[in-house]
C-alpha cells in the first residue's frame, strides 16, 4: 500500500506500517510496479505526501491525484446557452381566488409574503380577493462561484445605446438653442466677443461634464505655456532643479513659513514673507508665474477660448496670435468705454461724484510693513515706510520767508529765524538787510 491509501484506514499496526514503508521504497527503487488510480494512470511514487494526500473536504476514499487536477465544472451551462433571469415575466393569467400558500399581499404562488416586491396593500389579496397577480417565471440558473460575483453578469450592452441616444438628443438641443441665441444676438447688432453673455446661460444649462472640467485642466506653467494635466501626470520635468541650486524647502526653515508640497516640488507662497519680492532671488512659484507678461498672455489665451466657444473660429491663440491680440485690445477698449458710460449715467442720475475722491490710504488705516535697519539707521531690507501726510500744505513759506514761523525764540516771543521778526504777517527782509 502506498502513502495515499493508508489514510482513512485507521491506525496501522507495526507490521503493516513496516510493510507499507518497504513497498514504498521498492516502488521508488523501481523493483515494484507503480500504484494505479481509478482511471488506470500510474502514480509517481516520488510525489511528496502533502501533494498526494487529498484534503478532508475533497477526499473520496479512492486512490489518485484527482484533487490536484482541475475539475470539469458544468455550472456555467446556463450562461453558455444565453439563458438569464426573465425579469418581470409572468406565467399565464392571474387567479380569481386566493390559493393556499400564495403571497398574502398580491396572491402569486411564486414567492412568499416577505419576498413580495409589490406595493404593500392596506388589505392584502388574501382578504379582499381582488387584483390578483399572476405567478412570476421562476428559473433555475446554475452559476459558478465567479459567475455569481461578476458585477457585469447579465448586463445587456443594448442598454448603453439608449443612454447614448438620450445624450445625443440633449447635445443636439443645446447646439440648436445656442445657434439660435447667437443668430438673435447678431441680428440685434451685438458683437460676438461682448454679446455672448446670453449664450453663456445656455452653455451652462446644456454643458457636459467634460466641458465643465476644462477650467480645472487649464494650467499656466512657469514659462507661460498651456499644459493640460490630469491627476496622474501633474509632476512634470519642469519641477526638477539643478543639483547646485538651493532646495525650496531649505530657504526658510521656519515651520510657519510657506508650505512646500513634496509631491509636486512646488512652493507657491513667498518663503521670505515681508521682504520685497523684486529684490529676492526666489519669491515663490506664484511670483514667477504671475510676473512680467505672464498674466497678459494668460488673459489673451482665456479670451481666445471664450471667443471660440461663442462661435468665433478666427480667434485662436496659437494659430492667429496677432489677430487675437488685436481683438483682445479692442474688446478691452469697448469694455472700458461701456463701464465708463454706465458709471457716468449712474452719477448723472443720482450724483455723489464728490465721494469718489477718497483721501490717501495712509490717513485711513495703519499697515504693518516689515523694514529692517542697520545699527546706523540705514534701511537694509524692505521698503522704508512713507511719511504720513497731513491735510495741511507742507514746505510752503509765504511772504518770501525761508523758514517757518516759530523757528526763532527771543525774549518770550516767537518769530522767523530768517529775518528775526516777531510779526506773523511781516514780509521777510533778510535779503534786503544782507543777513
Amino acid at each position: 500500500m502506498s502513502s495515499s491509501t493508508s489514510y482513512g484506514s485507521g491506525k496501522l499496526s507495526r507490521e503493516d506500517y513496516k510493510k507499507q514503508k518497504d513497498l514504498e521504497a521498492a516502488r521508488k527503487a523501481g523493483t515494484a510496479p507503480a500504484e494505479v488510480d481509478e482511471e488506470g494512470n500510474a502514480i509517481n511514487p516520488h510525489i511528496p505526501e502533502f501533494m498526494s494526500k487529498a484534503p478532508w473536504y475533497m477526499d473520496t476514499g479512492k486512490v489518485g491525484l484527482q484533487h490536484q487536477r482541475k475539475s470539469k465544472d458544468n455550472s456555467d451551462t446556463s450562461l453558455q446557452k444565453g439563458e438569464w433571469y426573465a425579469r418581470g415575466a409572468r406565467v399565464g393569467t392571474a387567479a380569481t381566488k386566493f390559493r393556499k400558500g400564495a403571497c398574502e399581499n398580491c396572491g402569486a404562488l411564486s414567492h412568499k409574503t416577505k419576498d413580495c416586491m409589490e406595493r404593500p396593500r392596506k388589505k392584502g389579496a388574501k382578504w379582499t380577493g381582488k387584483d390578483m397577480k399572476a405567478d412570476e417565471v421562476v428559473q433555475d440558473i446554475s452559476l459558478s462561484y465567479d459567475a455569481k460575483r461578476d458585477r457585469w453578469n447579465g448586463y445587456d450592452p443594448a442598454e448603453h445605446q439608449k443612454l447614448m441616444a438620450d445624450w445625443e438628443l440633449i447635445e443636439e438641443a443645446r447646439r440648436k438653442r445656442k445657434a439660435s441665441e447667437l443668430d438673435k444676438d447678431t441680428a440685434e447688432g451685438g458683437s460676438t466677443a461682448a454679446g455672448g453673455a446670453k449664450a453663456g446661460g445656455i452653455e451652462a444649462e446644456f454643458a457636459s461634464s467634460d466641458e465643465e472640467n476644462n477650467d480645472e485642466e487649464r494650467y499656466i506653467g512657469q514659462g507661460g505655456d498651456e499644459e493640460k494635466l490630469n491627476a496622474k501626470s501633474k509632476s512634470t520635468v519642469r519641477n526638477l532643479r539643478i543639483r547646485e541650486d538651493t532646495a525650496k524647502y531649505l530657504r526658510n526653515l521656519d515651520p510657519d513659513s510657506a508650505y512646500y508640497d513634496p509631491k509636486t516640488r512646488s512652493m507657491r507662497e513667498n518663503p521670505y514673507s515681508g521682504k520685497d519680492a523684486a529684490q529676492l532671488a526666489y519669491a515663490g512659484d506664484n511670483f514667477i508665474r504671475y510676473s512680467g507678461e505672464a498674466l497678459d498672455v494668460a488673459k489673451r489665451e482665456v479670451f481666445a477660448w471664450e471667443a471660440g466657444e461663442r462661435g468665433n473660429s478666427s480667434a485662436h491663440f496659437q494659430a492667429n496670435p496677432t489677430q487675437t491680440a488685436l481683438m483682445y485690445s479692442e474688446f478691452k477698449q469697448k469694455k472700458d468705454t461701456l463701464k465708463d458710460s454706465h458709471k457716468q449715467a449712474v452719477l448723472s442720475m443720482y450724483g455723489g461724484e464728490e465721494h469718489l475722491q477718497a483721501p490717501p490710504r495712509e490717513l485711513l488705516l495703519q499697515v504693518e510693513h516689515y523694514v529692517e535697519y542697520s545699527r546706523t539707521g540705514q534701511v537694509i531690507g524692505g521698503a522704508e515706510k512713507a511719511a504720513v501726510r497731513t491735510k495741511f500744505k507742507e514746505d510752503v513759506h509765504p511772504l518770501n520767508h525761508s523758514s517757518v514761523y516759530g523757528s526763532w525764540w527771543s525774549d518770550g516771543n516767537w518769530g522767523y529765524k530768517c529775518c528775526r521778526q516777531f510779526l506773523r504777517n511781516a514780509y521777510c527782509t533778510a535779503g534786503a538787510l544782507g543777513k
